[in-house]
């Protein structure tokens, strides 16, 4: 992998932080004469926050696992970049709805219930059998993309070249399903901070699907069908 390739994706990373960071603070209660409504238990801003601080936190374990349990630089170094992204977006997603004074646990609501409200863009009924309604929810994986727990613990079981091929499948799928999730709040979500984040990581993690297909490549695997 070149030092041009490491260096494009920390860039994509480093913005979105502190883009992120940047504008967190405009995401909070404003009852000002034409400022948008707070979002509601129930509404696309609150269900993404919701859901993806939990597939976040699922990267994030997987990140600590593989960081444990190989020596590659290249592998490390990109458990270590997705692990701190996604820690510090996880915080601003709770942070918002803390702002929002909106539960972080919605009862009686099936997880990426949001995406089905209307207006929601047509195409993601069909985006390679990664929307809610065609995702079976088992053995611990709550939304598209998440590993079961039978994954996880031969991940946490795998060591080497092994264990960076199978974090390197799981990831991938992690990101098609966090991908998904984000274009769905681009889409539905009113809230100009909330939809820049989920814009900025459609943008971060199509660029490190990139990466992980090369890495794939390069130990003699590829993506699972």
């Amino acid at each position: 992998m070149t030092r041009t390739n490491w260096a494009a994706i920390t860039a994509v990373v480093l913005a979105l932080l502190f883009a992120g960071a940047a504008t967190v603070a405009s995401a909070g209660r404003d009852d000002s004469p034409g400022a948008a409504a707070t979002p509601t238990a129930d509404s696309a801003e609150a269900g993404f926050a919701r859901d993806m601080a939990v597939h976040h936190q699922q990267a994030v374990e997987m990140s600590f696992l593989v960081r444990d349990s190989t020596d590659d630089e290249e592998v490390r170094r990109l458990a270590y970049d997705i692990a701190n992204t996604q820690a510090n977006q996880r915080g601003m997603l709770l942070g918002w709805l803390d702002m929002w004074r909106l539960p972080k646990v919605a009862t009686g609501q099936e997880p990426m219930a949001w995406m089905a409200q209307d207006g929601a863009h047509a195409d993601m009924d069909g985006m390679e059998g990664m929307d809610h309604g065609a995702h079976e929810v088992r053995d611990g994986s709550l939304m598209p993309g998440m590993a079961t727990k039978t994954e996880l613990d031969a991940l946490r079981a795998a060591k080497g070249e092994k264990a960076e091929i199978l974090y390197l499948q799981l990831m991938t799928d992690h990101h098609k399903g966090g991908v998904t999730m984000a274009q769905g709040c681009a889409e539905l979500c009113e809230v100009d901070a909330e939809q820049a984040l989920a814009k900025g990581m459609v943008t971060a993690q199509q660029s490190e699907l990139d990466l992980m297909a090369d890495l794939l490549k390069a130990r003699g695997a590829k993506p699972r069908a």
